[in-house]
This record gives structure tokens, sequence and C-alpha cells, in this order.
């Protein structure tokens, strides 16, 4: 039998109207053609953070989904794993990798330029922060989940990735997606994301909407566990109870699935894991007491577990470089292991020297969060390290091999073609 196995037919593609896909639908609705017989039901449940180091010896779906398996993933955040799963692509080719890249003369915020003579403590402060986050949301087209991650004298020298949304046809410029694989058999389905509803809404619509007959696929994306993760990595108890719940919610859906068709499939992936955070190091604090400028003599953005650099002089560069490898919480990647990782970008958009912390070490401050953020768990390590291992669950075993969130994608795109 084959993992989310989908036959081919013709069908009519009708877009709902916008009114019901906020309310009624999550994503597309497809409404095949009378007299053309319904495709297998599959259902494909994505949950981020949700590691193989948390379930492997804690009952979640056991039953139900007995084909078990962690998978490695890719070297940094949600940006840069999910658009690999979503395209079997190394982020290199689908372009997705961190959130902020340098990019002067495509910027989107070139205008703040205009307010560059104003002070630091009048230009970046929170509330322009928050300022800037609301126009990123709501006018410039960045997304529900925009944060203004840098300093906003210095946003006018980054572009943003997330423009569009990915789990939509086109979302993700550089490779063709699940989405554009379903949209381009004329498959109906439905996708389900933070970009319309929290994840109770969303399991409770999906089973719904599973109930009433109308789609073959249905692709849920759950984040919040990430959160749930992040602030109680270390706490077993109350990971336990919530991941109960979850358990509880996506057994009624398969419920569902089964009574519309006892040969339905239910697959249960992850992007990542999270692994307990143990010390903090403030890279930002030894590196400003070098004394270089920015932007004049480099540039840096500062993520949860590495750092991005760009070098417009040579001292700069050579006192940067000989501080980070004195570093003993870290290393300096080098080309080749940036290859090997599918990031070395010709263009070092992403950054011209990636520094990346141990397992379990923190920034103490980055542009991601401030002095006072205190994550019990952190994910976007060496993909080598257990506690980065994503999951991949299923009532049926997959037509190919797996190994890591790409292959995830190879499976669907067999089970289609």
């Amino acid at each position: 039998m084959r993992l989310l196995s989908l036959p081919q037919t013709n069908e009519t593609s009708v877009q709902a109207p916008a009114a019901e896909r906020r309310g009624k639908t999550a994503g597309a609705l497809r409404v095949p053609q009378e007299g053309i017989p319904q495709r297998k039901l599959l259902v494909f449940v994505l949950i981020d953070a949700l590691g193989w180091q948390i379930i492997k010896d804690r009952p979640f779906l056991n039953d139900e989904l007995p084909v078990r398996m962690p998978l490695k993933t890719v070297l940094g955040y949600s940006s840069g794993a999910i658009p690999t799963l979503l395209t079997g692509r190394k982020p290199v080719e689908t372009g997705h990798w961190n959130l902020f890249y340098y990019d002067p003369q495509g910027s989107p915020f070139k205008w703040l330029r205009w307010f560059s003579v104003l002070p630091e403590w009048a230009l970046d402060n929170r509330l322009v922060r928050k300022l800037i986050k609301e126009l990123g949301r709501r006018l410039l087209g960045m997304g529900p989940l925009f944060e203004c991650s840098v300093s906003p004298r210095l946003l006018p020298l980054f572009n943003y990735l997330e423009k569009l949304n990915i789990y939509r046809k086109g979302g993700i410029s550089g490779a063709s997606s699940i989405f554009d694989l379903l949209e381009s058999h004329k498959i109906p389905y439905k996708s389900y994301t933070y970009h319309q509803f929290s994840d109770a809404e969303i399991l409770r619509q999906a089973r719904a909407d599973i109930q009433s007959g109308r789609e073959s696929v249905y692709f849920l994306y759950l984040c919040e566990v990430d959160g749930l993760l992040h602030r109680n990595r270390t706490q077993e108890t109350l990971i336990s109870q919530r991941l109960s719940w979850y358990e509880r919610e996506l057994r009624e859906i398969f419920v569902c699935a089964l009574k519309r068709d006892r040969n339905a499939t239910m697959t249960v992936a992850s992007d990542h894991g999270m692994a307990p955070v143990h010390s903090s190091y403030d890279l930002v604090g030894r590196i400003a007491r070098l004394g270089f400028k920015i932007p004049q003599q480099y540039l840096a953005v500062y993520d949860s577990t590495m750092a991005r650099y760009w070098f417009f002089d040579s001292a700069a560069r050579a006192a940067i470089i000989a501080e980070l490898k004195a570093t003993a919480c870290g290393r300096v990647l080098t080309d080749a292991e940036l290859n090997s990782l599918g990031i070395l970008f010709p263009d070092r958009r992403y950054g011209e020297l990636v520094f990346l912390l141990n397992p379990g070490w923190l920034f103490t401050r980055s542009d991601f969060n401030g002095g006072g953020w205190n994550p019990a768990g952190m994910h976007g390590y060496d993909p080598s390290d257990p506690n980065s291992d994503a999951i991949f669950l299923s009532n049926r075993t997959p037509p190919l091999p797996l190994n890591t969130i790409a292959d995830i994608y190879p499976c669907l795109a067999a089970a289609v073609s």
C-alpha cells in the first residue's frame, strides 16, 4: 500500500469565495465533476517542533500510526525546514533559509533610510519596532508572523523571506511544492495553517470538513507545539498532558477519515525537534567590544543559535573571525559544511560567514530575543544532534526510503505520478 496514494482524474477547479475561505474553510476548495469517482482520503499533519526524542518513548498514536521513524532535518529554523519538506529540495534550491537576508537593492524597507538621522534611542525602541511589525503585517505583505528582528537602522540593507504564503500554490518561488503538485493534478484539497486559525480551530474545522466528504487531501499545519516546547522543554509531565490532547484530537480525525474511507491514510510529520537549553553566551557583547562599526565595517544578524556576518573591512573580518574561533561553545562553519548542509548560497545572501552554537547553548541576547528571554528549549542546531530529529508517523508504509525531511515530498510525488 502506498503513502498518500493520489490517483488521477479530471476535475474542475473552483476557488471558494473569500468569506468561505476565512470562515468555513482554511484553504483551497476543489469541486469534482459529477460522475468521477472520489479518490482515497488522505490526511497529512505537520506538527512544528515535535521531535523524535520527545515522542519515541511517549505514547502518541502508537496504535493508529504504527509506521514510526526519525528523520534528519536541515540546519536552521522552520523558515528553511518546512520549504524543504514541502518541496524535497535543499534550502539553496528553494531559496528559503533564514527570514532576513542581505539585499540592499531589493529591500522593502528602503523608506527607513529617511529616518537614519534620528538618534539610536529614537529609532530603535520597542514602540518603533512594534510599529514596523504592524506595517509589515498589514501593509507591506510580510505575513502574519513578521517581526522586526533587525535594528530599524539596518533594515534598509535586508530583505524578508516569507512574503508569500508557502502553504499555497506558488508560495515557494525556487521550487514546486506539494501544493503546486495538487493544483496541477486538479486534486481537491484543503490546507489549514496559522494564517487563518489556531491549532484548536484547525483540528475542529478539519474534522468537520472530513465528515462533510468534499475533498480528498487534508493538510494540517499545527504550529503551537513549538511554543509549548520552547517554554517547557524540560517539563515532561506538562508536555505529556498537552500531547495527550493533540493525540485525542488527531485520533478523532483519523476515526472520521476511516468512516469516510476505510482505506484512508493518515501521516503525522514534523519539521525539526527541540533541544533542552542548558547554557548561554553573550557573543553580541564580545563582538561589540572589538570596536568595529556597523554597517561601515561589518554587518551581523544574530539568530537564536547562529550568527551570520558580512564584512566590508579586512581588519574587522580578521578580528571577528579570530574571536569566533576562540569561542568554545560553537564553531565557524566551513564552506564544505555549508555545501553538505545545502546552505552554501553563491551570493552569500544569508551570510559570508556562519557561526553555529553547540546544542543546548543559546545567545544571551540576539536580534530575535532580548536579554530577558530564557527558553527551556531551542532548535536550529546541527542536524546531526539527536534532539534535532524530526518525526514521521503513518498507518501506511511509505513507497520510498525515508532518511530526511526532504524525502517526504518524493514519496508524495511518486504517489501522484
